[in-house]
């Protein structure tokens, strides 16, 4: 019942004010986002490369409609790429990137300045041994994003996508993209998305990401199972071995500040274990999604607010 208003407000500027204006906010979601940066990304980085887990960082921003800004966004990346190499962490790092932050939406080409901007930052990550992954955001930017994408993988074949098993279409689309060196993240999805693009039952969500697992798992590319779900997990562990899928071409994939346990588990294991971390200034549209999730955060975050004030 909550999710519906707590995604609305991760849009809204006037509730953006009011959480930001609570003092105790940022000090509750510290357990969310690593910092504000570069430096706290890669301590983050550090602590989770120390008992196995590899990383894929998130330079917070989205929607953005200001050049400038697009263009401070790939220079984020940069720097924080050029600082993980420094400490000897960028080979298999990954950095994940919402094409709203890097020009999509600007009203003038906004697509090519995406592309050219998504470009550099493959070309930094290239440089130093890691990879990108362009973000997924609502179902109106997903044929542009795949657009992007391809021609990225033209230079680039490594570059990965995410697919979010809420929109109605995802099924195929993982079928497209499940050839060889492909590299698919399958989440379930975290915006407000109409009935005629996504499902709404979180049944019919669970049943459609079972499927679209299957895909991945038996085709020739590299999935990335992102759930906090023990019930995908599960399903998804038991689809590898099926697909003999030994512990090197696939991976999981949990948010950072998020059943860290769990998280550690599976590195230890022997799986790859890839923790989703984001950092950076803009943090409340992410932080509000989070919430949204699951009751629990948003529990947590109340309580947090209530010890603090």
């Amino acid at each position: 019942m909550l999710r519906a208003p707590l995604l609305a407000a991760a849009r809204s500027k006037g509730i953006r004010r009011l959480v930001e204006a609570v003092p105790a906010t940022r000090s509750v979601v510290r357990r969310f986002v690593a910092g504000s940066e570069t430096a706290d990304a890669v301590r983050v980085a550090r602590e989770l490369a120390a008992d196995g887990r590899r990383i894929t960082l998130d330079h917070l921003g989205e929607d953005t409609t200001d050049a400038a800004q697009a263009t401070a966004t790939v220079a984020a990346y940069e720097a924080v790429l050029s600082a993980l190499a420094s400490e000897g962490l960028a080979a298999g790092a990954d950095v994940s990137v919402k094409l709203s932050a890097v020009g999509q939406f600007l009203p003038s080409n906004g697509e090519d300045v995406a592309l050219e901007n998504a470009r550099k930052i493959c070309a930094a990550a290239d440089a130093v041994g890691a990879t990108v992954t362009l973000d997924m955001e609502d179902h109106t930017t997903t044929d542009s994003t795949l657009g992007i994408l391809r021609e990225l993988r033209g230079e680039y074949p490594w570059v990965g996508a995410v697919l979010q098993a809420y929109l109605r279409r995802t099924e195929q689309d993982c079928r497209e993209l499940s050839g060889p060196g492909s590299r698919v993240r399958l989440c379930k999805g975290a915006y407000a998305e109409p009935e005629s693009a996504a499902f709404q039952d979180k049944g019919d969500v669970d049943k459609s990401y079972v499927r679209c697992l299957r895909v991945l798992m038996a085709g020739q590319g590299y999935p990335m199972v992102a759930s906090h779900d023990p019930r995908m997990i599960e399903i998804a562990a038991a689809l590898a071995i099926e697909n003999t899928r030994s512990s090197d071409d696939h991976e999981f994939q949990m948010l950072y500040g998020i059943r860290p346990e769990e998280q550690a588990r599976i590195a230890a294991s022997g799986s790859r274990m890839r923790v989703y971390v984001p950092y950076g200034d803009e943090w409340y549209g992410y932080f509000m999604r989070r919430l949204a999730e699951r009751p629990a955060n948003l529990g947590f975050f109340l309580r947090g607010l209530a010890t603090r004030s």
